[in-house]
């Protein structure tokens, strides 16, 4: 019967490697569970660091898209894919406005998806929310996002026949009556295909110091996004990282906790 041939011996230097990638994929993963996301979650590594914005919400006549809310020198943006007729965005939209005013480390940047389920109220609205920010600026096009979720009746049925957008001024309307609105929308809603965000709402989150860059589908409450914020800043999270998180119900319109 022919002997065993003897094991060969692993480097020590080769074992500790194997137990750091093990460590950094299972703290990985475990920042992903406490998520609590619902879908997926997929960390990416740009080429580079993504334009920092120049601009805050609250200074008028700046131009836009894209329209932005928060501290302007803050070191994460977050981008919102959102749907005006939906109603998780809806739900998630205040929380995670008074979560961004909370956290000058990051800052908000919109991106509009109306979903074809939700047509074609969803990209009129869009339109009317556009032509705020093209009127107002920053400040006006997400005072025009929180009317307009909090009197539409979602799900695709809009606005009610005999309700109009308290703000709507002889500016907003001949910018509804051009095509600016429309091809903005349409151009938003095309480029969220093309990168394959097709649910909302969905937030991507972009470190501008180490261009990285994770993307959470669902509402995600307070602490997971500081857990999400800690992956991309960490010099451990190297290279692409793909991980499951369990699928959970969307949150509702809560307390987002921290």
């Amino acid at each position: 019967m022919p002997s065993k041939p003897p094991a060969v011996p692993i480097p020590v230097q080769s074992l500790r490697r194997r137990l750091r990638c093990r460590m950094r994929f299972r703290w990985a993963v475990s920042a992903v569970l406490i998520a609590s996301l619902l879908g997926w979650l997929v960390l990416e590594t740009a080429g580079g660091p993504d334009p920092r914005p120049s601009v805050h919400a609250g200074q008028e006549g700046l131009t836009g898209p894209p329209w932005r809310h928060g501290n302007p020198e803050a070191r994460f943006t977050l981008t919102l894919y959102a749907d005006l007729e939906c109603p998780f965005c809806k739900a998630y939209y205040p929380t995670l406005m008074a979560w961004i005013d909370g956290h000058p480390e990051a800052n908000l940047q919109w991106h509009h998806l109306p979903l074809v389920i939700h047509e074609p109220a969803a990209a009129q609205l869009a339109r009317v929310a556009e032509c705020a920010g093209e009127a107002g600026g920053h400040a006006a096009f997400f005072e025009a996002v929180g009317w307009l979720y909090r009197h539409t009746r979602g799900d695709g049925q809009g606005l009610a026949a005999d309700l109009r957008y308290p703000g709507l001024t002889p500016a907003m309307q001949g910018c509804l009556d051009s095509e600016r609105p429309r091809a903005i929308v349409r151009t938003q809603a095309d480029d969220a295909t093309h990168s394959g965000i097709t649910a909302t709402p969905t937030v991507r989150l972009a470190d501008h110091r180490t261009g990285k860059a994770l993307l959470l589908h669902g509402p995600v409450e307070g602490d997971a996004l500081l857990s999400a914020l800690d992956l991309i800043a960490s010099d451990g999270a190297e290279g692409a990282i793909t991980a499951e998180a369990t699928e959970m119900p969307a949150a509702p319109s809560g307390d987002m906790p921290r």
